[in-house]
């Protein structure tokens, strides 16, 4: 392709100023340039939770926006996930001591369902039933927090820490702790997909239950 039609094709493209959602604030995360408004939907920005909010100590933590909506030359994103970065991650890890890990899906009060892995380590080694203690600990506070919040107000415990708070208060009782942390949560689905595929499900039921009749 020749320089000119490479000028021609850029020059019929258009910038567009990517937004955060409402949740935080709606503070610019960048630009994407594209020919088309709806080729702008889908793509993804990542950034950091320091970024967002100003706070250098939180740069360990990244988010992911996804683009759903385009207005004029702005467009707008819904949070996807969130993930503290590998060397942060690495760097909690003592000799000697546990990392106790779990993946935990459930429903949000507004029907977002959404992957959480929790990590606790250790002060040292702890033994298996132990482990699996605070395991149960992790997987039980993270449905009790799913069960009496929306999707928004869930990431909000996470991003401030209230989570993490939560399990590390109940846990530390079975083994002493050096820190829990959530190392990331996943948007799987939406409300409409949650209820799509329920609905798919009864069809499927009520197919096998025609044919046990036959």
């Amino acid at each position: 392709m020749s320089e000119r039609s490479v000028s021609k094709s850029r020059e019929q493209k258009r910038w567009y100023t990517v937004l955060a959602p409402e949740q935080f604030d709606r503070q610019e995360l960048g630009e994407t340039l594209a020919e088309e408004p709806d080729q702008v939907v889908g793509r993804t920005i990542t950034t950091t939770l320091g970024e967002l909010t100003g706070d250098s100590g939180a740069n360990n933590t990244k988010l992911t926006f996804k683009i759903t909506d385009v207005g004029s030359d702005t467009a707008y994103t819904e949070f996807i996930t969130y993930e503290l970065t590998r060397d942060y991650l690495r760097s909690l890890v003592r000799r000697g001591a546990s990392k106790v890990e779990a993946s935990i899906t459930v429903l949000t009060t507004d029907d977002y369902r959404i992957r959480v892995q929790p990590v606790a380590l250790t002060t040292k080694k702890a033994d298996r039933s132990q482990e699996k203690a605070i395991r149960r600990v992790m997987i039980d506070k993270v449905h009790a927090a799913a069960e009496e919040r929306t999707f928004e107000a869930f990431v909000d415990a996470i991003v401030e820490g209230n989570l993490s708070s939560a399990i590390y208060g109940e846990a530390k009782l079975i083994y002493p702790l050096r820190r829990v942390e959530v190392q990331k949560l996943t948007l799987e689905a939406r409300p409409r997909e949650v209820a799509a595929e329920e609905e798919a499900a009864v069809d499927v039921d009520a197919d096998e239950v025609a044919v046990d009749d036959e």
